[in-house]
């Protein structure tokens, strides 16, 4: 017979006492697995404010449609990610990600579209030239 979910849940059985502390636990590594990238990103453009700039180009744009499971069914959010080339001396690389929630699919591919091709001042490792650092106040 197949029983329901919640009574399943509300019988007092001796798991009970650590379920929710597992379930709020893997809730919270989800969060932070899903906004590590952005973690980082903040975490080096606090680091490189004080890194010589340089001028880059905006020439590849994307949006990526994410799908994350909740309570309440899948929510979709969009990662819109500008790519940027700039030579010092050689030829580099380096990416901004920004998230979109919802149905705001639109609005991220305009965000996206209105930086490519422009040209943006980045930050750059004096150590290490393949390192560089584009800061939300440099767009």
């Amino acid at each position: 017979m197949n029983e329901p979910m919640a009574s399943i849940l509300m019988r007092g059985t001796i798991y009970d006492w650590y379920s929710f502390p597992i379930l709020f636990a893997a809730g919270i590594v989800a969060v932070v697995v899903f906004y590590w990238r952005f973690f980082i990103q903040w975490l080096n453009g606090i680091r490189a404010r004080d890194w010589p700039t340089i001028e880059a180009t905006i020439d590849i744009v994307t949006v990526v449609r994410q799908a994350d499971q909740s309570g309440r069914g899948e929510i979709f959010s969009y990662l819109a990610t500008l790519t940027y080339f700039y030579r010092n001396p050689d030829l580099q690389t380096g990416e901004y990600c920004r998230i979109f929630h919802g149905d705001e699919e639109a609005h991220a591919q305009a965000w996206a579209d209105s930086y490519k091709g422009s040209t943006v001042m980045i930050h750059v490792d004096p150590r290490d030239p393949t390192r560089s650092v584009l800061r939300s106040e440099g767009l």
